[in-house]
């Protein structure tokens, strides 16, 4: 969600997210956001929101509204635009989180070598399989999914018979994985 965060002289005095349509900045206290300061008109701009876009307006005051330091009439708001209305600083903020990954449960199922039949479960933020000093790799779960990378040993792992660079590389669903003489599957229901 869009949001402003208004600022006098270096504070921080609050966050606004955009919820409304037409969100109003000025002087008089009915507005959305009041920026009480001389030099701010008593409606002084608006931020029009439609779709995912924000469009600041200034609404023919008095000293105007800026914009990253230019004076603007409308103008379409990117991320981490600044405006200037008085004394006041607003900076705009449109930050789209990533959408979640609906299902980051994994685990890592061991195909061969003594604990063959053996699942280990991938719950943490990085997993480490290997033996330290011989061939260790790592299972780092991310927002989007789980990616392997090589740590330490003079033989890379390799993922479904390709040696793993220095690079982390994604994974899916029944991947095989060697590492050190194990084989092991990364199963994702």
């Amino acid at each position: 969600m869009p949001k402003v965060t208004v600022s006098l002289d270096g504070v921080v005095i609050k966050e606004v997210p955009l919820t409304k349509d037409r969100t109003s900045l000025g002087r008089r206290p009915y507005n959305d956001i009041v920026l009480d300061n001389l030099a701010v008109s008593g409606e002084h701009a608006v931020l029009q929101m439609s779709g995912h876009e924000v469009h600041l307006e200034d609404l023919n005051s008095t000293n105007g509204t800026y914009m990253n330091g230019t004076a603007v009439k409308k103008k379409l708001l990117l991320n981490l635009d600044t405006i200037d209305i008085g004394k006041y600083k607003i900076k705009y903020s449109s930050e789209v989180a990533p959408a979640p990954v609906t299902n980051l449960n994994a685990v890592i199922k061991l195909v061969s070598g003594a604990a063959a039949g053996r699942e280990v479960p991938l719950v943490k933020v990085v997993t480490t399989i290997g033996k330290p000093g011989i061939a260790v790799a790592a299972i780092t779960k991310r927002p989007l999914g789980f990616v392997v990378t090589h740590v330490e040993g003079a033989n890379p792992p390799s993922l479904n018979g390709i040696a793993l660079g220095a690079e982390p590389v994604a994974l899916k669903d029944g991947d095989l994985l060697e590492l050190a003489g194990t084989q092991m599957q990364f199963v994702q229901p």
